[in-house]
């Protein structure tokens, strides 16, 4: 416990601190400072003091009298720890709090429910914030539009509706009620102190230099063991020098995708969540579960699409800070440094990439247009292959397209014969959907790889509707318009169509060929 506090707290300080002393075993520890009245401090740093030293005194109390295992501060995190992997509600936590002081009444001033179980130990920091948005995904109640009580683009408002006494509804926030019930709530964990903790636990401070250390010989570098042996890492630094000069500065990486939290299937709800990973560490570290930063929790019955870039905006706005620097401290080093951080690229499924990236993922219309290209099948193509777009091409494309965040109340267009009916699929047009906030970073458009397909994530989507339409079952792709779209591609449509016109189960005409197929890649 004592080795916790020091790091959550930066107590591992530089031998020039003037509020620490060394002892013989190389430790620093703690001496007592008095205050002058007519100095001017920073109450911050003095307030932490002392709630550092509130938690030093819970951590060496005893439990109970002859206790030798645990201190009051260590015995709730362990209660909390088991309340987070075994999934106890909050009613069941507090009554186990309520059965250890009834039968063991030696312990004393130690907190009867969760409430005040939390305020004990929230003072260790790393919380989250919670960041009211418009329940049409227009807008964050956040930054300048903190205090507005209304939507600024289609005046939704921003309270839940309840109904008084007479059945009568109406919006709370409204003079006879200062503060009501948010209509939508986001949960935001900030990024820089969670990557200034990294920093302040000396073994986790030295693995942060692993990609600039640990480097073996030439012919090994020529082997992509780690994102630093690519490219994309290597032109980074290359444009972008001072940042490389530090190895403290972080890389980060950012993956997005939804779930649902109820784990029923009968119930369509879709939580998205947004995960960072810092590339600093190891290969057997980094991916590591521990390792991955939770950075935003969007809630919803369905996906925010497009308007994803709504609920990013406290995010993008710490990576710009993180671009020229905050003051950290670096425990291994043991000395301050100015922490750094840069996101080169984003690693979703298709779905993803289209909300992230405002590209498109849909077919080329030449696809539906096959007839127009027949005599030319079974030739060879010698035109020279486009060009790949630069970030600024995109950006300068993307600059172009008008996009009005928030469900508007225009009808969707219908789908055309041959598109993929995926809900997260969007109308788009040649520029793509929207502009991507994170052209908001100004080294964004310069990255050689900002968008990285998520190939394991593709295939199990892809196997599950193979198998889904080879045993009829729910995710079958077995449909009219499957059938239609076939036949517009001119697939041998007498062996794979069944003769039945309004689709329903998968026929034997259309599941055999697709075993066979399936048993051929396979190899078996």
């Amino acid at each position: 416990m004592g080795g916790l506090l020091r790091s959550a707290f930066s107590v591992n300080m530089p031998p020039n601190c003037p509020n620490l002393e060394a002892r013989e075993d190389d430790e620093w520890i703690e001496v007592p400072v008095a205050y002058d009245t007519d100095v001017e401090y920073d109450y911050s740093i003095i307030e932490e003091d002392v709630t550092y030293k509130k938690l030093l005194e819970a951590s060496e109390e005893k439990l109970y009298e002859g206790c030798i295992n645990f201190s009051k501060l260590s015995f709730l995190l362990h209660l909390f720890h088991l309340k987070c992997m075994n999934h106890w509600s909050i009613e069941s936590f507090n009554m186990l709090l309520k059965l250890i002081l009834y039968a063991f009444p030696q312990i004393l001033d130690f907190p009867s429910s969760y409430y005040y179980s939390k305020k004990m130990i929230k003072d260790l920091g790393l919380g989250y914030e919670k960041i009211d948005a418009c329940p049409n995904n227009c807008m964050l109640y956040w930054g300048e539009f903190l205090k507005k009580d209304k939507c600024h683009v289609f005046g939704t408002s921003r309270w839940k509706k309840t109904k008084d006494r007479g059945n009568i509804v109406s919006d709370q926030g409204t003079d006879t009620c200062k503060k009501g019930v948010p209509a939508k709530v986001m949960r935001y964990f900030p990024l820089i102190p969670r990557l200034k903790r990294i920093y302040m636990s000396l073994e986790t401070a030295e693995d942060m230099r692993w990609h600039d250390t640990e480097r073996l010989g030439e012919d090994d570098k020529k082997i992509l063991r780690h994102p630093s042996d690519g490219l994309a890492w290597k032109a980074f630094d290359e444009r972008h020098s001072d940042f490389a000069l530090d190895p403290r500065c972080v890389r980060l990486g950012l993956a997005s995708d939804g779930f649902n939290p109820y784990r029923l299937m009968n119930t369509t709800y879709s939580t998205w969540l947004v995960m960072l990973i810092p590339y600093n560490l190891p290969p057997w570290l980094c991916m590591k579960p521990s390792s991955f930063i939770l950075s935003t929790l969007i809630p919803g019955k369905s996906s925010p699409k497009n308007d994803i870039d709504v609920y990013l905006q406290p995010l993008v706005h710490e990576l710009k800070l993180l671009w020229t620097g905050v003051e950290a401290f670096d425990a291994f080093a043991r000395e301050k440094f100015n922490l750094r951080a840069a996101l080169l690229w984003n690693i979703n499924d298709f779905p993803g990439y289209l909300m992230l990236s405002g590209l498109s993922i849909k077919d080329h219309p030449y696809r539906c247009q096959g007839d127009k290209f027949c005599e030319k099948f079974g030739t060879n193509e010698w035109v020279k292959a486009p060009s790949l777009p630069s970030g600024t091409d995109i950006l300068r494309q993307q600059e172009k397209v008008k996009h009005v965040y928030g469900k508007s109340k225009a009808p969707p267009k219908k789908r055309q014969r041959g598109h993929d009916d995926d809900d997260d699929v969007q109308d788009e047009s040649d520029f793509g959907t929207k502009r991507s906030i994170f052209f908001d970073l100004v080294y964004w458009e310069h990255n050689l790889l900002r968008h990285i397909l998520d190939v394991m994530h593709i295939e199990k989507n892809v196997s599950e509707n193979i198998l889904g339409t080879l045993l009829s079952m729910d995710k079958s792709r077995d449909s009219r318009n499957d059938r239609e779209a076939l036949e517009a591609w001119r697939i041998n449509s007498h062996l794979w169509l069944s003769t039945n016109p309004n689709g329903g189960e998968c026929m034997p005409q259309l599941r055999l060929p697709l075993l066979c197929l399936w048993r051929r890649r396979r190899g078996s």
